[in-house]
This record gives C-alpha cells, sequence and structure tokens, in this order.
C-alpha cells in the first residue's frame, strides 16, 4: 500500500512538473496558520504511514513522512527514548514530514540539537519526480555532502518526503525546573553564565518577570544541579515547557498583536521594541509579540546579530530579505532540487527571492 501511495506521489509530481503546475505539499495541518499561504495543487502525505525501521539499541528509528509524531513519540516513550530536539506539534495531526519540512525544535533545541543535528537520512521526490535517497541510518555518515539536512526547515521546497531516519536518545531518568525572579536583563546574564557551567541544563526561559531552568539527567545530577542554582523548585514544570513548546501560553493565546520570532545570539542585548517579551532557548529564540512596523522589528533584530520572521499576523514584509551571497546559493539548490519551482512556491521565501 505504501509502494503504492509513492508512486501515485511520484505520477503526481512528475505531471505537475511537466505541465508547469504548483503543488501545495499537505501533512497534518497543524502549522498552517503560522505560515504564509500558498496556492497550488494539493499532494497530502496521508498515505505514507508506518514506521520502516526501528532498533532501540541502535538509537535509530526510520519512519515514513505521513506517520503521526504522536505515534512516533509513543513508540519511542514505551522504549524509554525520545526525539531529542524536543519538537513542537501544534496538534494531534502533525506529521513526521511536516516536523522535518518546518524544522522546528522545543527547549532542549540548545543543549541536545537542533531537529537537523538528528537527521541521519531523507528518502524524498524531488521536483522531476526522482525518487532519491540521502545519507544513512547510522551516527556517522561522511559520504559527500550531507543534503539529508538540507530538507530540515526547507519547507517543502525542495522535495517530498517520504522517509526520514532519526537520531534518538534516552529518556532522562528525572528532570526537575527551577525558577526565580529577575528582570529580562538579569536572566539572559544568568542563562549564559550557566551554560558555560557542568550543569545538566535542557531548557533556559524567561517570561512575565521569572526565570526558568529545567535540568534532566541522573536524579542525584539533577538535585546537586538544585543545590548549585539555589533556586525555588517549580512543581508545575513539565507543563510549563509543553505549554511553552506548543505556544499555548497565555504569552501566545492571548496574543492580539503580531507574533515575531527572532533569532539572536544568546548574548545579544535585548532588541528595543516595544512589546511584550519571551525568551527562550537560552537566549538565543525571542518572542515578540508588538504592533511595530516589520521594517523596525527586522533592523533591530539585525542590529544585534541576528534576524526576525512572522509567526502570526498578516504584515508586509514579513519574509526577511536574503543578502546577495546568500539568496545566490538558495537559487542554485532550489534549481538543482526543483528547477521548475512548482514545490510549495513562496513558502519559504518570495519568489522574487528565489
Amino acid at each position: 500500500m505504501t509502494d503504492t501511495a509513492i508512486c501515485d506521489l511520484q505520477d503526481r509530481v512528475c505531471s505537475a512538473a511537466n505541465e508547469g503546475r504548483a503543488l501545495h505539499i499537505k501533512g497534518g495541518g497543524t502549522k498552517a496558520g503560522r505560515l504564509p499561504a500558498v496556492g497550488g495543487e494539493g499532494l497530502a502525505t496521508s498515505g505514507l504511514q508506518g514506521i520502516v525501521d526501528y532498533e532501540p539499541s541502535e538509537l535509530v528509528v526510520t519512519a515514513r513522512a505521513g506517520l503521526s509524531l504522536k505515534s512516533l513519540q509513543a513508540t519511542l516513550t514505551a522504549n524509554g527514548q525520545m526525539l531529542g530536539f524536543e519538537p513542537p506539534a501544534y496538534g494531534e495531526a502533525a506529521t513526521v514530514g511536516g516536523t522535518v519540512a518546518c524544522g522546528l525544535s522545543g527547549p532542549r533545541r540548545p543543549y541536545a540539537g537542533a531537529l537537523r543535528d538528528f537527521v541521519l537520512g531523507v528518502r524524498c521526490l524531488n521536483g522531476r519526480g526522482e525518487d532519491l535517497r540521502f545519507g544513512g541510518q547510522v551516527m556517522k555518515n561522511v559520504a559527500g555532502y550531507d543534503i539529508a539536512r538540507l530538507m530540515a526547515g526547507a519547507q517543502g521546497t525542495l522535495g517530498v518526503l517520504l522517509e526520514v531516519s532519526f537520531k534518538v536518545l534516552p529518556s532522562p531518568a528525572c528532570e526537575r525546573t527551577y525558577c526565580q525572579a529577575m528582570t529580562a536583563g538579569e536572566a539572559l546574564t544568568r542563562m549564559n553564565a550557566l551554560a558555560a557551567r557542568p550543569l545538566p541544563l535542557s531548557a533556559a526561559a524567561w517570561l512575565d518577570g521569572t526565570l526558568y531552568i529545567r535540568c534532566s539527567g541522573t536524579e542525584a545530577a539533577v538535585e546537586a544541579a538544585g543545590r548549585e542554582l539555589q533556586m525555588d523548585v517549580d512543581d508545575s514544570g513539565a507543563s510549563f515547557w509543553e505549554r511553552l513548546r506548543e505556544q499555548q501560553l497565555a504569552f501566545f493565546v492571548n496574543a492580539r498583536s503580531p507574533v515575531w520570532r527572532l533569532s539572536l545570539p544568546s548574548t545579544a542585548s535585548q532588541p528595543a521594541v516595544d512589546g511584550s517579551w519571551l525568551i527562550d532557548w537560552g537566549g538565543a529564540q525571542r518572542w515578540l509579540c508588538t504592533d511595530a512596523p516589520a521594517t523596525t522589528v527586522q533592523s533591530a533584530a539585525a542590529g544585534v546579530g541576528g534576524y526576525a520572521s512572522l509567526q502570526r499576523g498578516d504584515q508586509q514584509g514579513a519574509l526577511p530579505e536574503l543578502p546577495g551571497a546568500l539568496r545566490h546559493l538558495h537559487q542554485r539548490v532550489k534549481q538543482a532540487f526543483d528547477p521548475a519551482g512548482i514545490l510549495n512556491p513562496g513558502l519559504l521565501y518570495t519568489e522574487a527571492a528565489c
């Protein structure tokens, strides 16, 4: 059945390429409201179901793109393992392929690695309908360019994901969240200082005048970290990180202005833009709810060495302009994978930029 599903997808991609018709790749649709609208004929990956290969002792799992993220995580949890990048789902229907295409990582990202760091291999259809495999199912793969990780965050503009192989991690024996009241500036200083210490950190965030630190590992290591931190224990810690990851905190739910995601150096000072702020990833990811113009937000982010992208709301200039050299590189990669430009056109960047 799955082979038939792949053949059907391949036929549709080939036909669209020959006729110059745009395709809109559809997974579970849980991130649709957070991405620019895409036109074109829908191409659903829901027929790509199941786990292709999983050996818990090898810490590697290969799953088909249409499999729900929830199902994959349930299988890993049953074996005492997890996806180390702690992916946001934004809904029960989130799929493996959509998770990789969006390239999203949760609060654990600065301490365990980003989604792309856990992608070992992919199988995909390019814009010509060719069935390609990149990477593999082993931890070390030094054969050629690391093409598989290009698919992480490409928003489906380079290929239709069919299968993905992930490195997985053992679930920690103990997790505990600590909290302390302080300003945003104080929190940034503390988070960066703690990152340089040999502590079992797995998350660090600041919201509404409170710094939250999560430690994961053996019970002895977590308890020792707590003594060094000298912070209060937050009994609702697990719930806080889940709501942060899934954007269910009041900061997101009650937002009445556009919400921006700023990717910055963790040591960068807080950009001078009026609005409500939430700091995650130990300072490297900052969320801003503001009515400020897009040019103001993006200029402020660039001024401290980062960039900003609109996550909720509708403003002109929401997509950051790519520098000349980077734009040229994007053009060449896109041309190699999708010469007819039929895969999710306009989703990752404006067509003028590509």
